[in-house]
């Protein structure tokens, strides 16, 4: 799963020269400056924010270590490899970061981050991890884990996490998902790009977004307890039947394109269902489309059919949109 960065534009009126003095105390952003090393850079003793990203950077500045007040740190995109990072693990003065982020480098496991009590964002993704040892040493004030990328093989070393919200562990060499049932706090899984064959929520009620695209899907059963589902990813995989959706009431967005589906069923309850991808099936048909679509018909306003057969039928998009009266999209066409 990509995390997304809002860019922080100054406002227009300044109060006074020294408010802007004062914030380039608090944030050094030094993303993109091919940067080798930190030689001639000075950090102020007052940095909350520091920004490496896109650098050449291959060892860590012993320096950053006595920033006592700093709160986010980041070595994204940098070529920084295991033993680069080992002195983190003594770095006592800031001992309260909140947000460490090593995406994209040279890592070929965790880092020991035990030192860092109260950290409530990791991010380990696109690096060479094999497995999750050391996850079980990250504090259990964690609110995001970003791990993937990587070459992961178990879902381990997790369980203390109870606070974790959002656990990213795409694009790995996972088979099975298991060790969750203490992740009562989970939100949102993405587990897209691996080689899971059934699913396995371990009990979890709470989680509102799940991504298994691009897995060994043959069946869709076990979601039925997700309750508070919002967001379903199921797209390139091999299920052939639409089951275990009825109790999903929350759900806004079903994505269950390049399958084997040969129907539409089992959605019929969903009220509040938006988007609705079913593109690149088997569905022969039309005929009972209108009835397995009833609960959604006032609230969809995304659909996708195309590249089924049934979307070659005459007039098969003046159909849709007769159902759907509110329809914004039908495949590629949009209606203003």
């Amino acid at each position: 799963m990509e995390d997304g960065t809002v860019e922080q534009v100054a406002p227009e009126n300044h109060e006074t020269p020294v408010e802007e003095e004062e914030n380039s105390d608090l944030v050094l952003d030094l993303t993109s400056y091919q940067l080798h090393d930190l030689q001639g850079i000075d950090f102020p003793s007052s940095l909350i924010e520091l920004d490496l990203t896109a650098n050449r950077l291959s060892t860590v500045d012993s320096r950053i270590g006595l920033l006592s007040q700093l709160k986010k740190l980041s070595f994204r995109q940098n070529i920084l490899e295991d033993a680069a990072v080992e002195p983190i693990s003594q770095w006592n003065e800031i001992s309260q970061l909140q947000e460490l982020v090593f995406r994209d480098n040279k890592l070929t496991k965790i880092p020991d981050v035990s030192i860092f009590k109260s950290l409530v964002v990791f991010d380990v993704s696109f690096n060479e991890i094999l497995s999750l040892t050391g996850i079980s040493k990250v504090s259990s004030t964690l609110k995001e884990l970003y791990v993937s990328k990587n070459e992961v093989t178990k879902m381990e070393e997790l369980t203390h996490l109870h606070d974790l919200q959002i656990l990213e562990l795409g694009s790995n060499r996972l088979r099975v998902m298991e060790n969750l049932d203490t992740l009562t706090n989970l939100q949102e899984l993405w587990l897209g790009r691996n080689r899971i064959r059934t699913v396995n929520l371990c009990g979890l009620k709470c989680i509102k977004k799940i991504s298994l695209q691009s897995n060994r899907l043959t069946s869709m059963t076990g979601f039925q307890e997700c309750v508070a589902l919002e967001e379903l990813y199921l797209s390139h995989n091999g299920i052939s039947k639409m089951e275990g959706l009825s109790t999903l009431v929350n759900l806004r967005v079903l994505d269950v394109s390049s399958n084997k589906l040969t129907a539409v069923e089992d959605i019929e309850n969903l009220t509040k269902l938006e988007d609705l991808w079913l593109n690149d099936n088997q569905v022969s048909s039309l005929e009972g489309f209108e009835l397995a679509v009833a609960g959604s018909k006032e609230k969809l306003t995304t659909i996708y059919l195309e590249h089924n057969p049934c979307a070659s039928s005459p007039n098969y998009s003046a159909f849709l949109r007769q159902i759907f009266p509110n329809v914004e999209q039908i495949d590629s066409e949009i209606f203003s």
